[in-house]
C-alpha cells in the first residue's frame, strides 16, 4: 500500500452523541495513514486499530431527517423492490442502523426484514411494515452461519470494516447452497473524493474505500458476479447488485478505473495541504473580521472538516436537523450542536455547508428564519 494521506490524533468515532464538551474533546485518538494498492486500487487506513471502535446505540448516523434524503432513499428502495421483483420476500440487511431503508423495502413490497446492527434503537422504525421487522442489536460475523433469504442488503457498512475480504467472502460462505439471493451493496464512491480533494470525508470510522471498480473485484475475488455497478445520489455514493456465482461474469462499466485512481491518488497528494490551508485561512480571516460562523451538519463530514482544520473558537456552534443530536457535542473539539431554529437568534455571518446536496434545503431553511448568510458548501 502506497501512503499518501497522514493524520495524527483524530477522534476515533465521529457519529456518537456525547452530552459533555469535555467528553467530545477527550474522545479516544488514531491515526490515519491512507493506502492504496496499485494492483486492485483498494486504499484503507493502514494504521487502523478495530480496537477504538465503538459502536453502539449512542450512535446517530441517519440522515432520515432531511426531506431530500427521505425522498431519495424512498425512491431507491421502491426501484429496488420493483427492479428485482422482490414481493413478499426475506429481507436481511447487514448494517441496517436504525432500520429505514429496511423498513421502506419490506413495506414496498410487503416484504419481511431482518435488520442486524448494535446501533439499532427501537423505536425509530413507525412504518405499518414495523411488524415484519425483526432487529438484531449486534455486529454481523461469520458466527451466523448460513442465511437464508432472497436478498441481502449492506449499506455504508463495508467502509467500517476493515478486512472487507473476510468480511463479503464470509457473506458469500453464508448463503445457502444452491440459493442465488440478490446481494445489494451501498457505499461513499471515493473517486469524488480524490477529485474533489474533499478531506472532510476522509475519518477514522471509515477505514476502507472504495471506487466503482475496486468494488467490483472485491466481489468478483469473492465468489460473486456484479450485475449492476452505478453511481447514484449525486454521484455521491456507488452502487453495486451482485449474485453468486464464480467471478467470471463480464466486466461493468466503471470498472476499468485503476488509470485514474492512480492519477487521482496523486493529485490528492499534492493538492490537499493547499487545500487545506486555504480553508484554514478563510476560517481565520472571517474570525478576525469578527464575523459569526456555524457548521451545518453535525455527522462525520462536520468532525472531518473541524478537527483537520485545527477550528476551535472560530466557529461558534454546529447546527444539524436532526433533533437527536440537539444539545450533544461533536467529537473532538466539543462544539455544541444546536438545532436551526437557534439561528433565529445568533443570526450568522456564514455557514460552512458540509454537504453541497443540501444547499437548496438548506438555503430554504434560513430563508424561512429570515436569514440570509454568506453559504460555502464544501
Amino acid at each position: 500500500m502506497d501512503v499518501f494521506y497522514e493524520l495524527d490524533e483524530i477522534p476515533a468515532h465521529s457519529t456518537l452523541l456525547l452530552e459533555s464538551p469535555e467528553a467530545a474533546r477527550d474522545y479516544p485518538r488514531g491515526t490515519m495513514r491512507l493506502g492504496v494498492c496499485p494492483v486492485c486500487g483498494f486504499i484503507a487506513n493502514v494504521a487502523f486499530d478495530v480496537g477504538l471502535n465503538a459502536y453502539s446505540t449512542m450512535c446517530e448516523e441517519t440522515q432520515g431527517y432531511s426531506p431530500y434524503f427521505a425522498t431519495w432513499i424512498r425512491d431507491l428502495a421502491q426501484d429496488y423492490v420493483r427492479r428485482y421483483g422482490l414481493r413478499g420476500a426475506t429481507v436481511v440487511e447487514i448494517g441496517c442502523g436504525k432500520g429505514e431503508f429496511l423498513a421502506l423495502v419490506c413495506e414496498a413490497g410487503r416484504n419481511q426484514g431482518i435488520g442486524i446492527d448494535p446501533s439499532y434503537v427501537e423505536g425509530r422504525v413507525a412504518l405499518p411494515a414495523r411488524e415484519r421487522l425483526t432487529f438484531v442489536n449486534e455486529l454481523y460475523s461469520a458466527d451466523y452461519g448460513t442465511i437464508e433469504a432472497d436478498a441481502i442488503v449492506c449499506r455504508h457498512t463495508l467502509e467500517h470494516i476493515g478486512p472487507v475480504g473476510e468480511f463479503v467472502a464470509a457473506v458469500r460462505a453464508a448463503v445457502v447452497p444452491g440459493a442465488s439471493p440478490l446481494v445489494f451493496f451501498e457505499l461513499p464512491e471515493t473517486l469524488r473524493v480524490l477529485r474533489e480533494q474533499a478531506f472532510w470525508d476522509v475519518y477514522y470510522e471509515h477505514c476502507s474505500y472504495f471506487t466503482p471498480g475496486s468494488l467490483a473485484r472485491l466481489f468478483r475475488g469473492n465468489g460473486f458476479d456484479p450485475v449492476s455497478l452505478r453511481l447514484d445520489y449525486g454521484d455521491q455514493y456507488v452502487l453495486l447488485d451482485a449474485r453468486p456465482g464464480h467471478g467470471d461474469a463480464p466486466p461493468l462499466d466503471l470498472e476499468d478505473d485503476l488509470a485514474e485512481t492512480a492519477a487521482l491518488v496523486e493529485q490528492f497528494r499534492v493538492e490537499v495541504p493547499r487545500r487545506i490551508r486555504e480553508l484554514r485561512d478563510l476560517v481565520t480571516d472571517q474570525a478576525r473580521a469578527g464575523r459569526r460562523m456555524v457548521v451545518w451538519g453535525g455527522g462525520s463530514k462536520g468532525v472531518a472538516f473541524l478537527t483537520t482544520l485545527g477550528i476551535t473558537d472560530e466557529v461558534q456552534f454546529v447546527v444539524d436537523i436532526d433533533p437527536n443530536k440537539t444539545g450533544t457535542y461533536m467529537l473532538g473539539t466539543g462544539h455544541e450542536i444546536v438545532d436551526p431554529s437557534f439561528l433565529a437568534e445568533f443570526r450568522p455571518d456564514f455557514v460552512f455547508l458540509m454537504n453541497a446536496i443540501y444547499r437548496d434545503e438548506v438555503g430554504a431553511d434560513l430563508a424561512a428564519l429570515g436569514l440570509d448568510p454568506e453559504i460555502i458548501a464544501v
